[in-house]
């Protein structure tokens, strides 16, 4: 499900009065910018302008103090409600003593057919950043990115490294030759703008950048690429690299503000899910009363009071809408997250198994070459792979030269897309796939493949461009192949020499990624027998299935 609220969750070590008053003052400036009524402003329910409230709460005690602001803006009906709430809290039982600060934005539609509108960064986070000592654990807060010269590195590693870190951190390079205080003011600024309050922002310079890389060895950044740092990094693992996502500078060159929205997703999707703290989480709900009418008869009064009421009941089955929106997509993510844990599973067994296979032979083959004398070659370190693997999906696609036995017919451009979400694995795996797709090709157009290409790669005969056989899909489930909505997108291209029709159902397909939203197949049609070719119709994002 693809993020639609905002949600910044910070915290300072000001006081609770000094961050109170703060707060308000641009909280006022932030509804006098829109021009809504600031003068009479009152615990419960305030109407500031034609269709939009501001409700008040707040409450001190033993347990600490919050103050709580929700803003509801209903332009129209067909636009529906912008709900925005800001919350102060302090819980006297933090022992790290902090007030903490959180902003929700989200939209409401009026009718449960229409899905909500995303939610960009308000103004009243930025204005908050830059008002208040914002942390995030170790780390500062800002609304805009800030350099990391060379005496910061090791901070910024520590922030990193931060066990408290709740927000992603985001670091740009400057490409070679750049005048770095320029790039980072336009491009880096500009693809930054919907992070402020959902992420730590820096930009590294390029002295600091040769230390930066050698402390995150398996996890770098350069070339004018921006990396997003999820929290639990762990810079001693490689295999961890796969969770922190890399943009490259080609994808954001090529469309800043497209680059943008998409920079932004993993950091929004983040602050939704994430648990809140306990100081924010035991907040009661927010249930908001019609305030007294002070002038009037009695029957006026009732009148009054009668038509808030049903206005608050409007509301609440409008929030419980809202509510059941989020848990069906929820529960649409969770399964199929459950469907990825179980192919991982599997690919994981089979994989586990080949791997002790190998072992076993080379083992064997040792044992052989000792008993025949040849002790150097038993101990002998292999060669280094003669592999060159592209350095991005838009090279890779330029490469495709290379091998004579495969047709791409894809759209290219959702290839190159998979530049802004790719991890290090996705492109080496897709690599691999094309390799042992262009081998299997050429021995099922001289006829010697002896079967399809998921039994190919289970023969000896695949060893020179080896491709796990448990990544390897040679049809679609019957519902995907019955259901004509998800069959269609399958329908993808290849010559008129090949069907008339110029498309064939590619049902065979190639696992290059799990465990993410994304999770990119590629979908390949062999032809050997006929044109003599492998077709490649489609490598990026998983189209869609029974889940999505």
């Amino acid at each position: 499900m693809e993020p639609r609220g905002y949600r910044m969750v910070v915290s300072t070590l000001q006081d609770y009065v000094t961050t109170s008053a703060l707060t308000e003052r641009q909280l006022y400036a932030w509804l006098e910018q829109k021009r809504y009524d600031t003068s009479a402003l009152d615990e419960g329910r305030n109407d500031i302008a034609a269709n939009v409230t501001l409700d008040r709460d707040s409450a001190s005690g033993l347990r600490g103090a919050y103050t709580r602001w929700r803003m509801r803006e209903t332009p129209s009906p067909q636009v529906g409600t912008w709900q925005s709430t800001l919350t102060i809290r302090r819980d006297h039982r933090d022992t790290e003593d902090r007030t903490w600060l959180q902003v929700d934005i989200e939209h409401m539609p009026l009718s449960p057919d229409r899905p909500p509108t995303r939610a960009n960064t308000p103004g009243i986070a930025r204005l908050l950043l830059d008002s208040i000592d914002a942390r995030d654990g170790l780390a500062e807060v800002k609304a805009k990115p800030t350099f990391i010269e060379p005496e910061d590195v090791q901070e910024v590693i520590e922030e990193l490294c931060d066990e408290q870190r709740r927000l992603p951190v985001v670091v740009a390079t400057v490409p070679y030759g750049a005048d770095a205080d320029s790039y980072a003011e336009t491009t880096v600024e500009t693809a930054c703008k919907y992070l402020p309050g959902l992420a730590i922002l820096y930009v590294l310079s390029p002295e600091a950048q040769p230390a930066f890389n050698r402390a995150l060895e398996f996890h770098p950044v350069f070339g004018g690429g921006i990396r997003t740092y999820l929290p639990g990094i762990d810079p001693a693992w490689k295999p961890d690299a796969q969770r922190h996502p890399v943009m490259s500078r080609r994808t954001l060159e090529a469309d800043v503000h497209r680059a943008a929205k998409t920079l932004a997703l993993l950091p929004q999707r983040l602050a939704l899910r994430q648990q809140l703290p306990g100081a924010l989480a035991s907040l009661p709900i927010q249930r908001t009363r019609p305030r007294q009418q002070a002038h009037g008869s009695d029957l006026d009064k009732l009148t009054v009071e009668n038509k808030t009421l049903n206005a608050l009941l409007d509301e609440a089955e409008q929030i419980e809408a809202t509510r059941t929106q989020e848990i069906s997509g929820l529960n649409a993510d969770l399964d199929k997250a459950d469907r990825a844990a179980d192919e991982l599973r599997g690919e994981n067994e089979e994989l586990y198994e080949q791997f002790q296979d190998v072992q076993r032979r080379v083992r064997f083959l040792q044992e052989q070459l000792r008993n025949a004398g040849e002790f150097g070659a038993a101990n002998a370190e292999p060669p280094a792979p003669d592999i060159v693997y592209p350095e991005t999906f838009s090279d890779l696609l330029d490469r495709l030269g290379e091998l004579p036995h495969l047709s791409f017919t894809g759209k290219q451009r959702i290839t190159r897309d998979l530049d802004s979400q790719s991890v290090d694995n996705w492109l080496h795996v897709a690599w691999d796939a094309l390799l042992a797709l262009n081998h299997f090709a050429k021995a099922s157009a001289d006829g010697t493949a002896g079967g399809d290409f998921l039994s190919w790669c289970k023969s000896e005969k695949s060893h020179a461009y080896p491709f796990p056989a448990a990544k390897v899909a040679m049809r679609e489930s019957d519902t995907v192949a019955r259901k004509d909505k998800l069959s269609r997108e399958r329908m993808l291209p290849v010559p008129t020499s090949v069907d008339p029709a110029g498309e064939v159902f590619m049902q065979a397909h190639l696992r290059i990624g799990s465990g993410n939203t994304i999770a990119p197949r590629l979908h390949f049609y062999d032809d050997g027998p006929g044109t003599g070719l492998v077709y490649v119709g489609y490598l990026g994002p998983h189209l869609r299935n029974t889940l999505t």
